[in-house]
């Protein structure tokens, strides 16, 4: 498969699309971003490197730090997790409160934002210095020393995140955090900043493509682990355009409202895609384009 000639077909494919979308504007930080960055990157199993456009610019990961989150989290509890956040498609907006009230503060999956505040939680329970050590997870998982939070958006999300403090007030009032609000808002806020570029992205979600083990060997979940991860960013990776993305797309895969998507075909290639130009569900209109024309191009799917 020649994923070279292939990446740069879907690139000049995608840039003749009709421009759709707007960049993030809840976040005030992100609306600074130009919306018209592109870029793509796809690591093969073999460990081969192919990038094109941006793909070598820092942004914003966001909520696909989730799928991260929650394995580095799935480490230390396994299948306890799932005794304190659900399993299942949402079908609502990631920020819904109502349907936190109505499932009586049990969040129905680990990637909606009361989810990943459950998450958030349970990893300022495990670790010593939580933000550090996530950090340090990272970057062993990426192989990149260099990647950090980005203050000034983790800043920003702090000023503007009345909604997600109502949702971790709220999960409290279920007893569904266990720690300081403050602290779990803060391990979230900063969690969410973390900066990547396509080709940091792609290796990052390398083990959930290959049976758990990393680019560089370290095994980090067991397959039956990942496996679970896997299914669950299939159906609930894309908030409630996941169905959608499984149509089009099928690979199980992670957006977040910087305008980055990381997607897999396990035992093949991980690919990342980067534009901030966001459709009303808030994943990537040109990015999701972009897997669309991989996935027919190259006939590799899951399906």
């Amino acid at each position: 498969m020649n994923f070279n000639s292939i990446l740069q077909e879907v690139f000049q494919e995608a840039k003749t699309f009709p421009v759709i979308g707007n960049v993030a504007s809840t976040i005030p930080e992100l609306s600074t971003v130009n919306p018209d960055k592109f870029g793509i990157h796809l690591t093969t199993i073999d460990g081969e490197d192919f990038g094109i456009g941006d793909s070598n610019e820092k942004f914003s990961i966001q909520s696909v730090s989730k799928a991260l989150t929650v394995a580095m989290a799935f480490t230390f509890l396994d299948e306890k997790i799932w005794e304190r956040v659900g399993v299942e498609p949402s079908g609502n907006p990631f920020n819904s409160l109502v349907q936190l009230e109505y499932e009586k503060g049990i969040p129905r999956n680990p990637f909606i934002n009361a989810g990943a505040l459950v998450i958030a939680d349970m990893l300022v329970s495990k670790l010593s210095n939580p933000k550090e050590d996530f950090l340090g997870f990272i970057r062993m998982i990426s192989g990149c020393n260099t990647i950090d939070f980005n203050l000034k958006v983790a800043q920003s999300e702090k000023e503007t995140g009345f909604r997600n403090a109502a949702l971790a007030h709220f999960l409290k009032s279920f007893g569904n955090i266990n720690n300081d609000v403050e602290t779990v808002l803060d391990f979230y806020f900063h969690q969410c900043s973390l900066e990547m570029t396509c080709q940091e992205l792609a290796h990052s979600f390398f083990f959930f493509a290959n049976e758990g083990k990393t680019r560089y060997g370290q095994q980090i979940l067991t397959k039956s682990q990942v496996k679970r991860l896997n299914a669950l960013m299939q159906t609930c990776g894309f908030y409630d355009e996941s169905g959608e993305f499984t149509y089009k797309v099928g690979l199980p895969g992670k957006s977040g409202i910087g305008g980055g998507i990381a997607a897999l075909y396990p035992k093949n290639f991980v690919v990342a895609t980067w534009s901030p130009r966001l459709n009303e569900k808030g994943n990537s209109e040109l990015g999701m384009s972009a897997l669309e024309l991989l996935t027919t191009k190259t006939g590799m799917s899951i399906f």
